[in-house]
């Protein structure tokens, strides 16, 4: 309980990110406007409106004021084109000046906010969402993209709307806008994508989202949201405390689930990326952790010390107040009432924050009761009675939004499931045809390789018979002439040089081992010869290099001897590159990094640092050379 109410009077708006949330009114809901069809094109907004638009996220009191005046001429040039109205000599078209009418009004609905004004033109926006909306479905309908800017515009609209819901304290609403903010954008846009403007507004989303899940105590899904706001803050900062307080609220969801080892992390992050010790967050993130070290370690006289000393840094009544919540909670966990009641009354009596009150009444029934005051412990547990109904509505207002969360999840992590099997489809695709091509190529070449074995058996057949007759031919002309038998003699010798030469052409390429190769040969003479020392600049030994076509020729005898030594290299080991494997076939001769680098003329150390890497990627500390051969021969 005490742990509790330390965190949520330390759950402020982000100043820092013009993120304030405006004061609440009871405000009777405005129905959902009915919106003409859009037009069937539309060029995109005006360069004035686009303008005003890229100054709003810089300096949103500066774009306010360019609006204002432009703002008029929007209106009317809506009202226009909903009635059908001709615009005098303007040369914007119908839809146009429709696209531009409702853009305005999303542009005026982001800066009423940014500036801390009440959202003023509501019924215009809720315009604004069905119209961007009704762009976004006709596109999907006409199986077309959406434009990347429509797409912004329509998340925009619902992040903007959804601030309105929450404005009138309609949480679960507020809810399914953010959450229809995530879906628009990440169905329209890639990952890689989101930087820039873009990745801030999904930090915005984010932080939303987890401001509105962690005031509920929905804790999970709080931390979800801030990792996400965390992730796109160090894409692109929204400001120079943005990252420290995304690190700072994940530490604070995690210390409210009793998570302390997880907690003291992110809050030693979060200090840790503060550029400057004098802000607000900075003070919050002091205070928070000595709280907790106090609950790792109970060391009272300390913690005390430092939080008494933040409250006299305090800049203002509420800050001050904050602090007293901690002192008064440290001295109740001590069980020193009379300094706790110091404390916790002055929290008790600020009005502010009912649910603080209720956090504080609950320790000063405690403390009453125990000091023997009925009166006042009476008055607390009034206090507290009379807010019960609280906690009963938060629980249906929890079991809401945790299951608007868990659909979204759950829609998402089908979208994505479908994408990895895609993904995977395409991958073993990717795998299986280059094989099968393979394959096909290896089955010609065989069939090739036996057609010409069975042809010159044919012809050693042939060959044998034609030298029988020859013989038998010779036998009986050298019984006539002697002459004839010289001659007879000269032709056979003629005829075996002839048949030899035949057979040493028709003699098969592949040599009887890898090493026995001509280009392995060429290799390992030229590794014999130049002696190459790895202290020498392989420069000198450029006499020696290997040119494109004989590493390739390597790479083929690698393959032949070896059973498509790469193929297989690069399937089991995808990290490899083109490069890698080549160096893979030179170890497979049993080379050092030294005789590498003269053959390859890359420079010693290059050689060594990619040998390195080599061995990591196949796991295996062993030399290269012998770890190559035994997948070689596998």
């Amino acid at each position: 309980m005490f742990v509790l109410a330390m965190l949520m009077a330390c759950n402020r708006p982000d100043d820092a990110l013009v993120e304030t949330r405006h004061g609440t009114s009871q405000i009777e809901q405005v129905p959902e406007p009915a919106v003409p069809e859009a037009p069937r094109r539309v060029e995109g907004p005006s360069l004035a409106l686009s303008a005003i638009d890229s100054l709003m996220w810089r300096q949103p009191d500066s774009a306010l004021t360019l609006l204002l005046p432009y703002f008029d001429t929007c209106c009317r040039d809506a009202l226009n084109a909903s009635l059908n109205v001709p615009h005098g000599n303007s040369m914007e078209t119908h839809a146009m000046r429709l696209y531009n009418g409702h853009y305005a009004h999303l542009l005026l609905s982001e800066l009423l906010y940014k500036n801390d004004y009440k959202q003023t033109n509501r019924r215009d926006l809720q315009k604004a969402v069905c119209y961007f909306d009704s762009l976004c479905c006709r596109d999907v309908a006409r199986r077309v993209s959406t434009d990347p800017t429509i797409a912004f515009f329509t998340a925009r609209a619902h992040y903007i709307n959804g601030v309105g819901y929450y404005e009138r304290d309609s949480l679960v609403e507020a809810c399914k806008e953010y959450l229809k903010v995530l879906e628009v954008m990440e169905n329209h846009f890639e990952k890689k994508d989101l930087v820039g403007t873009k990745a801030k507004f999904m930090a915005y989303t984010y932080n939303r989202l987890g401001d509105l899940f962690s005031e509920q105590y929905i804790l999970d899904p709080a931390i979800d949201c801030y990792r996400c706001s965390y992730d796109y803050s160090v894409i692109s900062p929204i400001s120079s405390y943005s990252v420290s307080i995304a690190l700072y609220r994940i530490g604070k969801q995690h210390d409210m689930k009793g998570d302390k080892d997880s907690a003291d992390y992110y809050y030693s992050r979060a200090l840790a990326n503060m550029p400057d010790s004098t802000n607000l967050y900075y003070k919050d993130i002091v205070c928070t952790k000595t709280l907790l070290s106090y609950q790792l370690t109970h060391q009272a006289e300390a913690s005390l010390k430092r939080l008494k000393q933040m409250a006299l840094l305090a800049d203002d009544d509420d800050e001050r107040l904050t602090r007293y919540l901690l002192i008064g909670g440290i001295f109740f966990e001590e069980n020193l009432y009379d300094s706790a009641l110091l404390y916790l009354e002055p929290v008790f009596e600020n009005k502010e924050n009912q649910l603080l009150q209720i956090r504080v009444a609950n320790y000063l029934r405690i403390i009453h009761d125990s000091l023997g005051n009925k009166e006042k412990s009476n008055e607390c547990m009034n206090y507290l009675a009379l807010n019960n109904e609280i906690g009963a509505e938060n629980s249906a207002l929890v079991s809401q939004l945790s299951n608007l969360y868990k659909m979204y999840m759950s829609q998402k992590q089908e979208k994505e499931a479908g994408i990895k099997r895609e993904a995977a489809i395409e991958k073993t695709l990717g795998i299986i045809i280059p094989i099968a091509f393979v394959l096909a190529l290896l089955i010609l070449v065989m069939a090739k390789l036996r057609s010409k074995k069975l042809l010159r058996q044919q012809q050693e057949e042939a060959e044998r018979k034609l030298g029988e007759a020859e013989q038998q031919h010779r036998m009986e002309q050298a019984a006539l002439s002697g002459r004839l038998k010289k001659s007879n003699e000269e032709v056979r010798e003629l005829k075996g040089q002839i048949k030899r030469l035949d057979e040493l052409e028709a003699a098969p390429k592949q040599a009887e081992s890898f090493t026995e190769e001509p280009i392995c040969r060429l290799i390992l003479e030229r590794v014999k010869n130049g002696q190459f020392l790895s202290q020498i600049d392989c420069n000198i030994y450029k006499d020696n290099a290997l040119s494109k076509e004989q590493i390739v020729s390597l790479r083929e005898a690698a393959d032949l001897h070896f059973g498509l030594f790469t193929l297989r290299l690069a399937k089991a080991y995808p990290q490899l590159t083109q490069n890698d494997l080549d160096y893979c076939c030179l170890y497979l001769l049993g080379l050092s990094d030294a005789d590498v680098s003269a053959l390859m003329q890359k420079a010693y150390p290059t050689v060594s640092q990619r040998s390195r890497k080599i061995k990591a990627i196949l796991g295996n500390d062993s030399p290269l050379p012998l770890t190559l051969r035994s997948i070689a021969n596998n």
